[in-house]
């Protein structure tokens, strides 16, 4: 961030310097120009030009200044509408020429160096506009390229985010345990109950299938979600049978709003991994919205050899509500029940 700070106050300081010198190039023409000097700037000497350069030079960092604070074109989240341009253009007319005006006010008191020739004075008007278009031009060029690197990065960062979180959903689905525990129990399915295994088959290419192509997607609709989690519920009951339910109410409003793929299949794993599902203690998770919100809980009775390692999952799908919706999932774990609500966008 100090970064852009400072390369925001260099591209401000630089265009300042070449605009200061830009302006008064006539002048500057005509001080070395000892063939038209009498005519057009008569009198006119170098300590007076260079007090004009550097009086504008001056005036536009105020300009900038005041641009900055008042609009915050220096900021990428600022919302710089078609008003507040006009806003801009209107305050920055007025204060140059009223900077314009007290540097008369201090040549004519204080008898510091300026350029009295009358057509000099003739193109301040001229001068004020051509500065406050610069300024103004300046200000909006450069909110509107810190505002596409802002969005570079950010895209980056949800790249990012995504290859990591397509990587832990391919782990998670894919790795030894569980597709040797699914691969066992569709085994048992084929010898005891075929037209079963046939159904749990379909089941778990539909798993695969949504893990392997959804994934790319940045954001799914609920529905969509759901229809993915409904296949892997399924998966899970052929495997733990009556030792674990499900409560599921989601409103019928709730099912348009977009989350991140997978993120509901990511919590109810999350329930999965961690607690015992036993005859002794059987499991009930609980999926159920809130107007804009959508709630993932279990009672706790964890696994003597559980793992941390879901918590991966669980940070990383906070990232990515923070990159694509400017959002936070919240995290509660009390009166013995552990539960995770994400913003419905």
């Amino acid at each position: 961030m100090k970064l852009n700070v400072d390369k925001y106050k260099l591209a401000v300081i630089v265009i300042s310097v070449v605009v200061a010198f830009l302006t008064h190039f006539p002048e500057m023409i005509s001080l070395f120009d000892h063939s038209g000097q009498d005519n057009l700037f008569p009198g006119m000497r170098l300590a007076d030009v260079a007090n004009e350069v550097f009086f504008t030079f001056v005036s536009l960092l105020i300009l900038f200044t005041l641009n900055t604070l008042l609009f915050g074109f220096n900021r990428a989240t600022a919302r710089i509408t078609w008003l507040k341009m006009m806003l801009s253009f209107i305050m920055t007319w007025v204060m140059s020429n009223l900077l314009g005006q007290g540097f008369v006010f201090l040549h004519h008191h204080f008898d510091i160096p300026a350029i009295d020739a009358m057509v000099h004075h003739y193109l301040h008007p001229l001068r004020d506009f051509i500065i406050t278009c610069i300024v103004t031009g300046s200000c909006y060029m450069i909110h509107l390229i810190r505002k596409s690197q802002q969005v570079l990065i950010e895209n980056q960062q949800l790249r990012t985010e995504n290859l990591v979180n397509q990587y832990e959903a391919l782990k998670n689905q894919l790795n030894p345990h569980m597709l040797f525990n699914s691969l066992n129990t569709l085994r048992s399915l084929i010898r005891e109950t075929p037209d079963k295994a046939q159904d749990y088959l379909q089941e778990l290419s539909r798993v695969l299938r949504y893990t392997l192509q959804e994934n790319e997607c940045q954001s799914v609709t609920l529905q969509e979600e759901m229809e993915f989690v409904d296949a892997y519920l399924f998966l899970l009951k052929m495997r733990y049978e009556d030792n674990l339910s499900f409560d599921i109410r989601i409103e019928e409003g709730a099912m348009l709003c977009q989350l991140p793929p997978m993120s509901v299949q990511l919590l109810v794993e999350n329930a999965v991994k961690h607690n015992e599902i036993s005859n002794r203690h059987p499991l009930t998770i609980r999926i159920y919205s809130e107007g804009k919100r959508l709630t993932v809980g279990n009672p706790i009775q964890r696994k003597l050899t559980a793992s941390s390692g879901m918590r991966i999952g669980l940070s990383n799908l906070a990232k990515r509500y923070r990159l694509l919706f400017k959002e936070e999932i919240e995290v509660r774990e009390d009166n013995n029940t552990f539960t995770v609500t994400i913003p419905l966008i």
